[in-house]
């Protein structure tokens, strides 16, 4: 073991990282960097490099290209969880939809054929809303105009779960 290495608390590199190293190396020979002699002194001293902090040695003096080995790794933190409500939970605890109450029951009390539920996000029972209304022949509007009222008394949700605006 080195001195520059002994008691560093440096991760060990492995075959890999000292290739690496020599293969710059003769980046660097090849461009009139070193020397063949300098090339082979460093070549050896690689192969029996135990730390990162020894193959930094060898490119102290030397511009870039240099081994990835002497770029510490950056440490990648997990995303943070997403909160998810417990079963029953309000959903105003969670945030608020960008989308209003009021355009939404508007919406299907005006055009009851499912508009408000396309602006909500719910297209699933938007498109069924407006399936009904021309099946009936205009009688299934019920159903959107209704809807509609509710969503303007108890407010509703936006296709993610969060509560409509005031």
């Amino acid at each position: 073991m080195t001195p520059e290495s002994a008691g560093s608390g440096e991760v060990r590199i492995g075959t890999q990282e000292r290739e690496q190293a020599i293969n710059v190396l003769g980046e660097h020979l090849a461009a009139g960097r070193l020397e063949i002699h300098e090339y082979e002194e460093r070549v050896g001293r690689a192969t029996t490099a135990r730390t990162p902090s020894e193959l930094r040695l060898l490119f102290g003096d030397l511009p870039a290209p240099h081994p990835p080995a002497l770029f510490p790794h950056p440490v990648v933190q997990p995303p943070p969880p997403m909160a998810v409500p417990p079963a029953g939970a309000p959903m105003a605890a969670y945030g608020t939809s960008e989308k209003s109450k009021l355009i939404a029951g508007l919406l299907q009390i005006l055009l009851p054929f499912g508009v408000g539920r396309f602006y909500t996000g719910h297209t699933g029972m938007a498109v069924a809303q407006l399936v009904v209304t021309f099946v009936t022949f205009g009688f299934g509007a019920l159903w959107p105009f209704i809807d509609g009222i509710l969503l303007l008394v108890n407010g509703g949700t936006d296709s993610h779960g969060r509560r409509l605006r005031d």
